[in-house]
């Protein structure tokens, strides 16, 4: 896969080699069709896309769970159910306009996309009305047109 580095990245490079010896954490990045970051903590990843969507899409995956997720929760993107162990709570998503819902577990979220920007807690990103939130007990997403969210943290989720 042929990978070209535009000039903001190019930017980006240089101010990181003029930095050297100093530690900035990282920000959340944005490109024309998607935001990503993960918590301080590195538990939780998050992507809010609207690359294959005609409307925003909050996706996040959280590695590391103590809460148990009842058998039949979680659905695909067409509202059926997921196939057998993918449905496990780790993976949420939000789409615009519709409530937040465990989806079905398939692989990593952006697996081999590089390392992730931490989005540091009382801080959010946005893409169109989606907007995620990092706090200390989790991060929660919102389509803050209709108040559909999804919260995810180590020790529960939330959906609504």
């Amino acid at each position: 896969m042929k990978r070209t580095i535009s000039p903001l990245g190019a930017i980006a490079v240089t101010v990181s080699a003029l930095t050297v010896g100093s530690f900035t954490p990282a920000v959340a990045q944005a490109d024309e069709t998607s935001v990503k970051f993960s918590s301080p903590s590195g538990n939780i990843h998050c992507v809010i896309d609207a690359y294959d969507e005609p409307t925003p899409t909050a996706l996040c995956q959280i590695e590391e769970i103590s809460y148990e997720v009842p058998v039949g929760v979680g659905r695909d993107e067409n509202g059926g159910s997921c196939p057998h162990r993918t449905g496990s709570g780790n993976d949420f998503r939000l789409d615009q306009g519709q409530p937040g819902f465990i989806r079905c577990s398939f692989a990593a979220l952006g697996g081999g996309v590089g390392p992730w920007p931490r989005l540091d807690y009382g801080q959010s990103r946005s893409f169109g009305a989606i907007r995620c939130d990092s706090a200390a007990s989790g991060v929660t997403c919102t389509d803050t047109g209709t108040g559909h969210f999804f919260r995810v943290s180590r020790d529960h989720y939330e959906l609504g």
